[in-house]
C-alpha cells in the first residue's frame, strides 16, 4: 500500500468511527500539530500524547465520528497532502463542518509528522463556545 493509499484508508476508517487504523499508522514518536490557538491546537509528541491530549478531547466534544469527504490526495516523496471536507455534530448540537488540509510525512510506512490546517475559529465556536 502506498503512503497515499494508507492515508486514504486511515481517514475512510475514521469516518466510519474506527480510529484503530489511524493509531496503527502513527509512528510511536509521531509529531502532530494542529495550527492556531484553540483548546485543541498545539504540537503533540508521541502516540500516547496524541491520544490523550488531542484525540480523546476531540472525540469527547463530538456526538459521533468526523466524516471526511475527500477532495484530493497529493503525494511527493515521503509527503502526502490530503484536502477534504469534514462533517460532524458537536455535543453542543452545533454543526462541525470544517475543511482540512493535512500534510503528512511518512517514514518506514508510518506517519512520522502531521500538520492539520483547519478553520480554527470554527473549532472554537462549534466545539467550545
Amino acid at each position: 500500500m502506498t503512503n497515499k493509499e494508507l492515508l486514504r484508508h486511515v481517514y475512510t476508517e475514521v469516518s466510519r468511527g474506527d480510529a484503530a487504523p489511524l493509531l496503527a499508522a502513527l509512528a510511536d514518536d509521531v509529531r502532530w500539530t494542529i495550527i492556531g490557538s484553540t483548546p485543541l491546537s498545539g504540537t503533540f509528541q508521541g502516540k500516547q500524547e496524541v491520544l490523550d491530549k488531542l484525540l480523546k478531547p476531540l472525540t469527547a466534544r463530538l456526538t459521533g465520528p468526523i466524516v471526511f469527504t475527500f477532495d484530493r490526495f497529493i503525494a511527493e516523496g515521503d509527503h502526502v497532502v490530503m484536502i477534504a471536507g469534514a462533517e460532524a455534530t458537536a455535543v453542543t448540537g452545533r454543526p462541525y463542518n470544517n475543511v482540512y488540509c493535512i500534510v503528512c510525512r511518512f517514514a518506514d510506512g508510518k506517519i512520522q509528522e502531521m500538520t492539520d490546517y483547519v478553520d480554527t475559529e470554527l473549532i472554537t465556536r462549534a466545539l467550545f463556545d
